[in-house]
């Protein structure tokens, strides 16, 4: 008798690269059509994952229809607006550039004892206003540029980076965004480099981490798609503190992963009973 060698995590975290930009490409014309509008706005950072949602949108709307906007910081990294200017030059896409040091600087100085993580929230949500104040002017709806990992470890800012009003790779883990942005034709130095939320001089997601987005990756397949128990987990092979850690990180984003709760009083609750666009007046 033959026996099958089960497949491993890293072989299932593996997609049908074809289907899945497919499905994206069609998700964003459909969703963007229904909302109204043509046309999609999006901050472009340099890093693999907005790179990703660009090239995406500019598949499923064309080049003209997407406006891309750099939104550096006097402490951001020079090859991060130059990785940003690369995908806008090889795109020929619409774009702007707005320095959001004065925004974030008129805040802080209101708050000298102000830590730097609160001032990385600070510059997140000044770059999401200046998004969201471009989405009215020139028409386009906001789109998310979060992975899957980040969303369900709650590395990222509500209201700022966090936000959008569709977010086409948000079920995409980190090492799914690198298979599907070299498909689509990313430069390999933006999909290889370390990835940063360029809030402090050296900062890296991993070094907040303190794991790599590979390691959490299998742990999160595991636990999230595959529903593995904790004592599952760690018959796996996974070390106890790591599966801890991650599943508290989980549990404590779960706030940044939903609308704000509302407490349902009445027959038709916004949020409990309005989940899709069909609803809206019915």
């Amino acid at each position: 008798m033959t026996h099958l060698t089960p497949p491993s995590i890293e072989d299932k975290l593996h997609i049908d690269l074809e289907v899945t930009q497919l499905v994206l490409t069609k998700f964003l014309q459909n969703e963007i059509g229904k909302a109204g509008f043509q046309r999609a706005v999006l901050g472009l950072s340099g890093g693999v994952d907005s790179a990703l949602s660009c090239c995406l949108a500019v598949k499923a709307l064309g080049a003209e229809n997407v406006l891309a906007l750099r939104l550096p910081h006097q402490r951001s990294s020079p090859e991060s607006l130059a990785h940003a200017q690369r995908i806008i030059e090889e795109l020929g896409i619409p774009n702007q550039t707005v320095d959001i040091t004065g925004m974030v600087t008129a805040l802080a100085q209101q708050s000298p004892d102000m830590t730097p993580h609160r001032l990385g929230n600070v510059m997140a949500r000044a770059r999401m206003t200046v998004i969201f104040d471009r989405s009215m002017a020139w028409g386009g709806l906001v789109l998310g540029t979060s992975n899957k990992t980040e969303l369900l470890l709650g590395y990222g800012t509500i209201f700022g980076d966090l936000a959008s009003a569709i977010n086409p790779i948000g079920d995409l883990y980190k090492t799914q965004v690198r298979q599907m942005a070299r498909e689509i034709g990313v430069p390999e130095p933006i999909v290889a480099k370390a990835p940063s939320a360029d809030l402090m001089p050296g900062q890296t997601d991993e070094g907040d981490f303190g794991f790599t987005y590979e390691a959490v990756d299998q742990l999160l397949y595991r636990m999230v798609d595959e529903r593995y128990s904790h004592d599952e987990l760690i018959g796996d092979g996974f070390d106890p503190a790591f599966v801890n850690r991650v599943a508290a990180m989980i549990r404590r984003a779960q706030y940044k992963r939903v609308m704000p709760i509302i407490p349902k009083t009445s027959d038709r609750s916004v949020g409990h009973d309005f989940r899709y666009l069909r609803d809206w007046g019915t």
